[in-house]
């Protein structure tokens, strides 16, 4: 009878130690829903603390990791994510963790290291199921690296018609071509900012060569041979070079308005999973 108190002592004290922790994951969890990140975080730890037999270890970094994530603290969001990942108890748990580190990755723009994560998820045989949430991650990593063309790929291996493969190919369509607008420059100054729809700056460029021009012939005309090779030449040559490196600045500038435009919409209107 002695032996039967013992165990039914003990046992009630486990529950009732579940059920504190119970009660103790459940109001972290509150916090955290109601956007209260770092008190959260701070409740969670106590928790981990209580909680010797590491019961809820998966659960309590994986949302310390969202907290954290949320107040955009991203090498602690990794850090939290990748010791949830340890105490996974399934591959779903698994998977989920290390899609996690690799989203933080997209958007600290380590985008090396989110696609050789990608990889080697791709690689494991426990996720051959999960091949299009993988390719979906890896257009993210791409679009956030300026990489349209690879990001397009990526989607289309998931959908043919897939909303972001066409967000990406309507991108790559609006950009400029930095090359071609460079190669018109050299040829005509101020095509390049034509272009690219700057007429002011291309018409500035144009006349300020065609004077610098005159002014050398003129002066050569003139039999003022030093004038010319000297004032006028080198004038020239500082508004040639202007306005071919003007125009490939106004390609950067414009390409990188187009992306942030993109970016943009995705950010806020976007209703899918985004990093």
């Amino acid at each position: 009878m002695k032996k039967y108190l013992i165990y039914i002592v003990v046992l009630s004290s486990y529950v009732l130690a579940q059920d504190d922790l119970k009660r103790q994951f459940d109001y972290a969890d509150k916090l955290h829903s109601n956007s209260l990140f770092y008190e959260a975080i701070t409740e969670y730890k106590r928790l981990q603390f209580f909680d010797e037999g590491s019961t809820y270890s998966y659960q309590t970094n994986y949302r310390m990791g969202l907290c954290y994530k949320a107040g955009a603290k991203l090498d602690d969001a990794v850090k939290y994510f990748s010791l949830a990942e340890k105490f996974a108890r399934t591959d779903e748990e698994s998977f989920d963790t290390k899609t996690q580190v690799i989203r933080v990755n997209i958007l600290r723009k380590t985008t090396g290291r989110a696609l050789k994560l990608l990889d080697d998820l791709e690689s494991d045989s426990s996720f051959t199921s999960k091949i299009d949430e993988i390719n979906y991650w890896r257009g993210w990593a791409y679009m956030f690296a300026d990489d349209w063309e690879n990001a397009a790929l990526a989607f289309g291996k998931i959908n043919p018609s897939h909303e972001l493969k066409r967000k990406c190919e309507n991108v790559l369509n609006e950009k400029y071509s930095i090359t071609f607008a460079k190669i018109i420059s050299y040829i005509l100054p101020g095509a390049g900012q034509f272009y690219m729809g700057n007429y002011f700056s291309g018409l500035l460029s144009l006349g300020w060569n065609v004077l610098c021009g005159f002014l050398t012939v003129d002066s050569i005309l003139d039999d003022r041979i030093f004038d010319g090779l000297t004032l006028g030449s080198l004038l020239w040559l500082r508004f040639y070079r202007g306005n071919i490196q003007n125009a490939e600045k106004f390609a950067i500038q414009k390409n990188f308005e187009i992306a942030n435009e993109t970016l943009r919409y995705l950010q806020n209107e976007y209703v899918g999973l985004k990093p």
